[in-house]
């Protein structure tokens, strides 16, 4: 009896389709609907022969026309989930109660809610704020920095800014509302490493001109660059800061391939390559090879630029590499004006799985080390630390700028401003809210006014929400936040703020040998300017 119930669900579908199509053929003559319903039938009983005969899917040949169901199934799982099953914590990366908070943001609507939180505050992770008895009231949510104070055209940058996406991963419409957004608020727009485009320079909004391996916008025909076309672009009014790419969150030390089919004669022109070949991003820059050469480069962006400020972002690797950086700047006397720190978590570009999941340290870790080295060869106050990573809600901000970031940057938060749903098929060219492609159909869904309106809303009104923050702790400015106005349950019994769990350095400590953390003890002499290899005592690394 249960064979035959398996015979039949296996093939019962297909002959059921066989019969009805005799059956519509016979009655044919007496009605012309049946000739459609026949032919409707017939081309059901091709396609169980077709999976029958096809050699590429089991399940098909097992289970001709029904096996489908498990494909169309398995392809709407995703939304089921998302709109029917998933409770408001639970979606990632970002879950319905994030993405919700920036439309509400976005559109101007209420944020606030009702009958209180609906986080477990007993969990072990879960992090507040603490505040003071004497809140503060502070004027203003514009708060900004000066970046470049030494150079010739210092930038007064909002704390608040659109982390790097290229024109050619979103669409022109997106980078113009993205762009127009960023001029209504007074606030940065990150080009991202695949240059300025002309959907960047369209409505006048402030740009950091984000320069990766590929030195696109600045590239000769071989690829090297080309400081006769970074000079040209770079002295543009909009572009405030210059900022060399080492390697994004996404896929730290990968690289990248925008394949011939995709790069159309707009990105093409954008980039300053041909069309019909692969537009390749190569894992490491060929202007320099060693953290002296690096901080050079450095200083040749900046005159090239006309004294702008210059700076670099990288996700945190191996830490030699980093020292050596450090090193460097230390021998040359040449300092970026600012360091951007993109956390592992961060990242709109698709990634293979290994680099997305296991490759480069988290923003946390990322920052921390950034800052403490800085810090420790008493060079803090010479460079400002940007952050990106994951970062959507105001107290976000206000963790991160309390662990040593002056300003944050948030990719996926302004994309969800836009209309982003978090489909996740932005790598497929088929975004269903036209921000993530090509296809100009697709982005005419994608309407500029209004979406900027809603990109310079979830800025401001963000920041407005860090103002609250802000002042509820008893501070002024963000720059007066502290680890130690972090609070962190690391158990059901036990909190501790920020300060007390994170290792930090105080002024001066790396120079006085007083590494105090182990990845100081470990790597900092082991660590060379002239060379991101590791030295060591002897030809290998010591093995404890």
């Amino acid at each position: 009896m249960i064979d035959w119930f398996n015979k039949f669900l296996r093939y019962g579908t297909w002959a059921t389709f066989m019969l009805l199509t005799l059956l519509f053929a016979l009655l044919a003559h007496s009605s012309h609907l049946s000739w459609f319903w026949a032919l409707a039938a017939l081309g059901f009983t091709l396609l169980g022969l077709r999976d029958k005969m096809q050699t590429s899917h089991s399940v098909l040949r097992n289970y001709p026309i029904i096996g489908h169901m498990r494909y169309i199934i398995e392809a709407i799982r995703p939304e089921i989930r998302q709109y029917l099953m998933e409770a408001d914590d639970e979606q990632t990366p970002f879950s319905r109660a994030q993405r919700s908070v920036v439309y509400q943001r976005a559109k101007g609507q209420v944020d606030s809610m009702a009958f209180g939180t609906k986080i477990n505050v007993m969990k072990p992770s879960h992090e507040w704020m603490s505040h003071s008895m004497r809140p503060t009231q502070i004027a203003s949510a514009d708060f900004r920095i000066t970046v470049g104070a030494q150079t010739q055209h210092p930038y007064e940058l909002s704390i608040f800014n659109i982390s790097a996406m290229s024109f050619g991963s979103l669409s022109a419409n997106a980078i113009r509302a993205l762009n127009l957004g960023a001029k209504m608020g007074r606030f940065a727009h990150d080009t991202g490493e695949g240059s300025v485009s002309m959907y960047h320079l369209e409505n006048g909004g402030d740009l950091i001109w984000e320069i990766g391996s590929g030195y696109f916008g600045c590239r000769n025909e071989d690829g090297t660059f080309s400081a006769e076309k970074f000079k040209k672009t770079a002295a543009l009014e909009q572009i405030k800061m210059i900022e060399l790419k080492l390697s994004q969150g996404a896929k730290p030390g990968h690289g990248g391939v925008l394949p011939a089919a995709k790069v159309t004669r707009e990105i093409a022109q954008t980039r300053g390559v041909p069309m019909n070949v692969d537009c390749i991003s190569p894992a490491s820059h060929s202007a320099f090879t060693t953290p002296l050469e690096m901080m050079h480069f450095l200083q040749t962006l900046r005159e090239l630029s006309g004294s702008k400020p210059v700076g670099f972002k990288f996700c945190v690797g191996q830490p030699w590499e980093w020292f050596g950086i450090c090193r460097a700047m230390l021998e040359t006397q040449i300092y970026p004006d600012f360091i951007v720190v993109d956390g592992s978590e961060g990242g709109t570009g698709a990634a293979p799985l290994e680099f997305a999941d296991h490759i480069g340290e988290p923003l946390q870790e990322g920052l921390l080390l950034v800052h403490n080295t800085l810090v420790g060869l008493n060079i803090r106050d010479k460079i400002k630390i940007g952050a990106a990573g994951k970062i959507i809600t105001a107290f976000d901000m206000a963790r991160t700028l309390a662990i040593g970031a002056d300003w944050v940057n948030s990719a996926r938060g302004f994309l969800f401003s836009l209309g982003c749903i978090q489909a996740l098929s932005c790598h497929t060219g088929r975004c269903p809210t036209g921000i993530a492609t090509q296809d100009s159909e697709r982005q005419k869904a994608l309407v500029v006014e209004d979406k900027a309106k809603r990109v310079y809303n979830f800025h401001h009104n963000t920041l407005h929400a860090l103002q609250e923050l802000l002042q509820a702790a008893g501070v002024t400015h963000p720059d007066e936040l502290g680890p130690h106005h972090i609070v962190k349950r690391v158990s059901a019994t036990h909190t501790t703020n920020l300060a007390d769990l994170l290792g930090f350095l105080e002024p001066g400590d790396i120079l006085r040998k007083n590494y105090k953390l182990d990845v100081f003890k470990n790597w900092w002499e082991k660590s060379s300017s002239s060379s991101f290899n590791v030295q060591s005592i002897g030809s290998q690394i010591e093995k404890k």
